[in-house]
């Protein structure tokens, strides 16, 4: 179990197998007297969804709304049609809400949650291994606009996360690569020893015979860089590792055409070979990543690759501050910075060569 401390809440993060089975026992630690609103998609529902509301209906009302799974429900749009509900079944500021899924579902519900009459609770049940380790936790929620992923969002943090690796088992190996993927840029930025425990392992069949202690060291990263900077003006943003470019493909990609973690990936790899040509990290961290993600079966260029939609991309994300952008290097294995350069330097860190 972990704890984030916040000023404005604290609340725990439950990682432990078969916890599922258990989650009216954890609810009931956190809730009093709720109605909730189960909000899944239609491929993790059929899974987990009857079990939960089953043992959550034993103290609570309970109702349920299914979306279309992937980014095509991350929209306004779908946001719009979770608020018609949730007043048809005359939920109250004193009611809450639970996001069962994966990173677009914990977005989503997050978002309509912190929305919906200027906020109600919710928590977290994530059920992918992206979702268990980045999205469900520090209270970042959002949908996408058509020019840029996650561009209208809140803060908001969740009463509680709870986290059961056996959801995994359910995952196909493209949706287990994508959170790995997050966990590669969690070492690199700051444990080199996570780092080392990713190398030492065969593959994905080994990293799931480890993930509750994998997930666990990764959300330790995420945890002190989100009580240090809850609103992602300081060190958080070294949470954004490959992201800055990682976005900007997945966009071009088309939301769903390439993942996120792949894209992350990615980005993390074309921004550190850059840098190196740069002298602004140091010679052979590159292939460092190039050796970590092709270890996991991630990618690490894309194709067609076009330097000037890419960075129209880039200065529509919401990274951009102004006529600046704040990117992240790495000075080493574990440890990275943040490096402020005038918004159309980053073309410097497009280049495609090798």
């Amino acid at each position: 179990m972990l704890e984030v401390v916040l000023p404005e809440k604290s609340y725990e993060i439950i990682i432990e197998r078969n916890s599922l089975n258990h989650i009216s026992e954890w609810l009931g630690n956190i809730w009093q007297h709720k109605k909730i609103a189960v909000i899944s998609d239609e491929n993790v529902f059929p899974l987990y969804g009857e079990q939960i509301c089953q043992q959550l209906q034993e103290q609570y009302e309970v109702v349920h709304y299914v979306v279309p799974a992937g980014e095509k429900s991350k929209t306004l749009d779908v946001a719009a049609e979770l608020y018609t509900f949730l007043a048809k079944e005359q939920f109250t500021r004193s009611d809450g809400i639970l996001a069962l899924g994966g990173g677009v579902i914990g977005d989503l519900a997050g978002f309509v949650a912190s929305t919906y009459m200027r906020g109600i609770a919710f928590v977290q049940v994530p059920t992918s291994l992206l979702a268990q380790v980045d999205s469900s936790i520090g209270g970042k929620t959002a949908v996408n606009a058509p020019m840029a992923k996650n561009m209208i969002g809140t803060f908001a943090q969740p009463d509680g996360v709870l986290i059961d690796p056996e959801t995994l088992q359910s995952l196909s190996e493209k949706r287990i690569q994508e959170g790995i993927a997050e966990i590669i840029k969690c070492g690199a930025i700051s444990d080199q020893t996570l780092w080392q425990d990713l190398a030492n392992l065969t593959g994905i069949a080994d990293f799931l015979n480890h993930s509750e202690a994998l997930i666990e060291k990764a959300l330790r990263v995420k945890k002190k860089v989100v009580e240090e900077d809850p609103f992602d003006n300081g060190n958080r943003l070294l949470l954004n590792f490959g992201h800055t470019i990682g976005h900007a493909i997945e966009h071009l990609a088309g939301y769903g055409g390439l993942s996120h973690g792949e894209a992350v990936a990615i980005g993390m790899v074309q921004i550190t070979k850059n840098a190196e040509k740069m002298k602004q990290t140091p010679k052979g961290i590159t292939q460092q990543l190039i050796t970590m993600n092709e270890r996991y079966h991630l990618p690490i260029t894309y194709q067609p690759w076009d330097k000037e939609l890419l960075y129209q991309a880039i200065t529509h994300d919401k990274k951009a501050r102004g006529k600046t952008l704040k990117i992240i290097l790495l000075e080493t294995i574990g440890q990275a910075k943040i490096h402020e350069i005038p918004i159309e330097e980053i073309k410097k860190y497009l280049e495609e060569g090798e």
